[in-house]
C-alpha cells in the first residue's frame, strides 16, 4: 500500500485504518522506527505470547499439546499474573 501522510505540528502521523487492521495495531501497541537515508520503516513490536487476539477472538499461538485448551488458558493466566504481580 503506497499512502501520503502529513505531520501534524507535534510531527505526529495517522496510519490509515486499513494498515492498522491488516497488522491488527491498537491504541497502545509499540512500533519499531528504523531510518536508513531518506527511508523510515516502522515494524510492530510483537511479544512472543501463546495467546493472541485474531479478529476478536482468541488463538492459542504455541505448541501442540494433549491439554484442554482451558487448562491451557487457566495456565497462561497464571504465568501472566505471576509476571505481574513479581
Amino acid at each position: 500500500m503506497t499512502a501520503k501522510l502529513t505531520l501534524d505540528k507535534a510531527g505526529r502521523v495517522v496510519l490509515p485504518k486499513p494498515v492498522r487492521d491488516r497488522l491488527q495495531l491498537a491504541p497502545g501497541d509499540t512500533l519499531q522506527l528504523e531510518t536508513q537515508g531518506e527511508n523510515i520503516t516502522l515494524r510492530p513490536v510483537r511479544q512472543n505470547v501463546t495467546l493472541k487476539k485474531e479478529f476478536g477472538i482468541w488463538v492459542y499461538q504455541g505448541e501442540s499439546a494433549d491439554t484442554s485448551i482451558p487448562d491451557l488458558v487457566d495456565r497462561e493466566r497464571e504465568s501472566r499474573l505471576r509476571q505481574v504481580t513479581e
